[in-house]
């Protein structure tokens, strides 16, 4: 019996050792935080501070419950010969733990108001709405983010790094670990400038999607048919990251956002570099390209926008995503796939492409597709050709 009795006790502090070894020496631990960050944003930094004042007072009143607990359980035992006290209700004490959560309602109730009107409704120290400077209209897809600087006409579509695409692949023979960043790294990240009060409209093409940047200290959904609002006002210039905080279907933690704060000297130079390659890609969409420049092209584009979901292998992944190795459309009619790419296919996983990606970067990547793998049209498809479709 006695030797049951110590081999359970064995037992017990071998489990206790584990979970205390789990807890404090495995891989994770280098990234253990004991309390939020405060962010870059004035908002956040007020959210922090909601969070402090709501910290603090549940810790007086975890200490003062806690406090009469253990006091209790250690004066009042019955090993000390205490009796217990006889009553059914105490009318003071039911008054005393009513009116003091009241209370604390009523003072968190004020500072928290305040945070979310100034969330929907910024206002300056004199209680003039604040004006804002530029706006950015985010568009949510699977499984991507398209952003238009609708004062600067600026447009681009945002997609996890070919890096991490293929790391996060079986059999791809990349660790991980060895990549920077791992599923928290886009191809174009979000560039704004710093000091600057941004409007961002937030909106979605398929599904709902959240859009989420903790160091900003808020997050909207982005629904389909609906425009959401939202504003930053970035104090420190530097990259931040997030993701989408809405479970939005398959592959939804591949959908990341990465934001970098300029100067407004920087900034401006990057707004001017911007609308340098618009115009380089007006050219190219009216220019007749080679196969190999195509060929060489596509391979970018679609390993930026399509090997997501038919892979970098063009296996795909049936039945959701078929393969494009061998497929009857990419070896067919070039007219059939450029609608399919351009359009969609209803029903279907495939998404219409026509008004993210530019003619030349949709004919460079179906001409791409048709000489891949062991795929045999080995033909090409011109900018002009997909312009041709979508006008048809």
């Amino acid at each position: 019996m006695n030797k049951t009795i110590k081999s359970c006790k064995l037992s017990r502090e071998g489990f206790l050792f584990t979970i205390f070894s789990l807890l404090f020496f495995s891989s994770a631990h280098a990234e253990y935080g004991l309390n939020l960050t405060k962010g870059v944003t004035e908002f956040s930094n007020e959210v922090y501070g909601l969070h402090m004042i709501v910290f603090w007072i549940c810790l007086v009143i975890a200490v003062l419950v806690f406090g009469a607990m253990i006091y209790s359980m250690i004066m009042h035992r019955k090993s000390r010969g205490v009796t217990a006290a006889q009553f059914s209700h105490s009318t003071k004490a039911e008054i005393i733990w009513t009116v003091i959560p009241i209370i604390i309602l009523i003072v968190v109730a004020f500072p928290s108001t305040e945070a979310l009107i100034n969330m929907e409704s910024p206002t300056d120290p004199d209680g003039e709405r604040i004006t804002m400077d530029m706006t950015i209209k985010v568009t949510g897809y699977q499984w991507k983010w398209k952003y238009d600087y609708l004062d600067e006409g600026i447009s681009f579509l945002s997609t996890l790094s070919s890096e991490s695409n293929i790391a996060r692949q079986l059999g791809s023979g990349i660790n991980p670990e060895d990549v920077d960043n791992y599923l928290l790294d886009v191809d174009n990240p979000l560039v704004i400038p710093v000091d600057t009060n941004i409007r961002i409209l937030l909106t979605a093409d398929d599904v709902i999607h959240s859009w989420w940047v903790p160091a900003f200290g808020w997050k909207r959904d982005a629904i389909p048919g609906f425009v959401n609002e939202a504003w930053t006002n970035v104090k420190k210039v530097g990259t931040y990251r997030g993701q989408c905080a809405e479970l939005c279907g398959k592959d939804h933690g591949f959908m990341p956002i990465v934001v970098i704060v300029k100067s407004k000297e920087d900034y401006a130079n990057w707004v001017n570099d911007q609308k340098g390659q618009q115009v380089v890609a007006e050219i190219k969409n009216n220019s007749e390209w080679t196969q190999n420049d195509l060929i060489n092209k596509g391979k970018e584009v679609y390993n930026s926008q399509c090997a997501l979901c038919h892979q970098a292998s063009g296996q795909g992944m049936p039945p959701a995503f078929p393969a494009l190795d061998g497929s009857v459309i990419v070896n067919g009619s070039i007219d059939e796939q450029i609608k399919t790419v351009v359009f969609g296919k209803e029903g279907t996983a495939m998404e219409s492409f026509g008004g993210k990606l530019s003619e030349s970067d949709i004919a460079a990547a179906i001409t791409y597709t048709r000489n891949a793998w062991s795929n045999t049209a080995k033909d090409a498809v011109q900018p002009q050709d997909v312009k041709r479709i979508k006008n048809s």
